[in-house]
């Protein structure tokens, strides 16, 4: 008898567990996906053509909320966590639920989800989504090109359309982020790689992805998504830290494994944050791992315009993740438009439509400032629509792409930009020179 499961996720980390132990596994059947953190995720399937031999027909992916239905329903025997970036709290809710319903409930490690590379890989996490991976991994990527090596970074999945279509992706100019017709959320992470020249992949099949790039790269450069443990084996691990969420470094999943599992602990956003803060994200680090490299690091804000947004009323965008299922209250776009002289940030709730309202009431800690939330063209659209409403003078962008790409606003936009900047010793250099 084949053990019956059901896994529960976000469009990633689930398809990955279930591609490298479970598709061609006889001794399990996974009887569903679970979904959830993602707008519009559910409700669609896994196709055959990705499930393998054991699924010809493929595997639904239902709402979270259906879990105990489908445990009864399937009489399944087990229950795994496949998402990230979850309170410890959260987690063993969860747990108790898929208990409570007679099923067992698993985490697994990455001796039975990760792949092993045949060039070296250096993998770049978090303790928390928004704490600084793409700019850490754009810092590392101009290294290594510096030093005359091709570099190629492997983007954690973000298949939110036609998995079948996605099962693998390369994104090396902006007609294939267009060809591809990615969300934000996908622009967010891949444009500011394209703008460095360098190549990304990502998809749903991470062994065919991973072989793919092999051949066109001298390193691999892990992005990892939100606080996820890598996909592959790394041979050296860095992760980096918040201090604007300090104590968050021991108690969300799975950043404390990462934490545990580094080589190098990055803490970065030193030049915003309270001294205090920095600190205990020391004390935490050096309990949970004494051997981890510690390297503090700023990330400087800059607008194009700082000029326009002076003594303006503003309308602040900061990137989605980082403000809702991150949990922070602002991120760039807020500290750039402070730093400006901005008169008077404008509270976006009283403007915003449809998605973009639910995105409130589900993220009740925002305030004054609006995700940029765009998970297809109809988000985009409430996006735009919400932007055009607004009552001000000046829009501050803080996410890492030109919205303009993707919407008209009808008032002007000013981008922000942040990258690392390693301060004291060792500087990534000297850790990029031994590895």
């Amino acid at each position: 008898m084949r053990a019956k499961v059901i896994i529960m996720g976000a469009a990633g980390r689930d398809f990955h567990n279930f591609n490298v132990y479970f598709r061609d596994n006889a001794n399990y059947e996974v009887v569903a996906f679970t979904a959830t953190q993602i707008p519009n995720i559910e409700g669609r399937k896994y196709p055959a053509s990705l499930a393998g031999k054991l699924y010809p027909m493929g595997i639904d992916i239902y709402p979270e909320k259906d879990l105990t239905a489908l445990i009864r329903k399937h009489k399944a025997e087990q229950v795994v966590l496949a998402y990230s970036d979850l309170n410890d709290v959260d987690v063993m809710h969860k747990c108790a639920i898929a208990n409570a319903a007679g099923a067992d409930f698993r985490l697994m490690g990455m001796n039975q989800s990760a792949i092993k590379s045949k060039v070296p890989v250096i993998a770049v996490c978090a303790v928390r989504t928004g704490s600084g991976k793409s700019q850490t991994t754009r810092a590392i990527a101009g290294i290594l090109r510096a030093k005359g090596r091709r570099v190629v970074a492997i983007r954690h999945p973000m298949p939110y359309g036609d998995l079948e279509k996605q099962a693998v992706q390369r994104y090396a100019t902006y007609a294939d982020l267009d060809k591809n017709e990615c969300t934000i959320e996908e622009r967010e992470e891949y444009e500011p790689h394209i703008d460095k020249g360098i190549i990304v992949y990502a998809g749903v099949d991470y062994e065919r992805i991973l072989r793919q790039a092999e051949k066109e790269a001298d390193v691999i450069l892990w992005d990892g998504g939100n606080n996820d443990t890598p996909f592959y084996f790394p041979d050296l691990h860095v992760v980096v830290a918040d201090p604007h969420r300090a104590d968050h470094t021991k108690l969300y999943y799975p950043g404390e494994t990462n934490v545990r599992m580094a080589d190098v602990v990055i803490i970065n956003k030193v030049d915003t944050a309270d001294p205090k803060n920095v600190e205990l994200v020391k004390e935490i680090v050096k309990e949970l791992n004494p051997k981890a490299k510690i390297i503090t690091a700023a990330s400087p804000v800059t607008a194009d315009d700082p000029k326009a947004i002076k003594g303006k009323t503003v309308l602040v965008i900061e990137d989605g993740p980082t403000v809702t299922h991150g949990g922070m209250k602002f991120g760039a776009g807020l500290i750039a438009a402070k730093k400006a002289g901005a008169k008077k940030i404008i509270d976006p709730r009283p403007y915003a439509v449809n998605s973009i309202k639910e995105t409130f009431e589900k993220y009740d800690h925002l305030e004054n400032v609006l995700p940029a939330m765009g998970y297809g063209d109809l988000q985009i659209k409430d996006l735009q629509q919400t932007i055009n409403a607004a009552k001000c003078d000046v829009v501050v962008s803080g996410t890492p792409i030109d919205l303009n790409r993707v919407l008209k606003a009808n008032k002007p936009m000013i981008r922000v930009r942040y990258e690392l900047q390693v301060l004291g010793q060792p500087s990534l250099e000297e850790v990029l020179k031994k590895f």
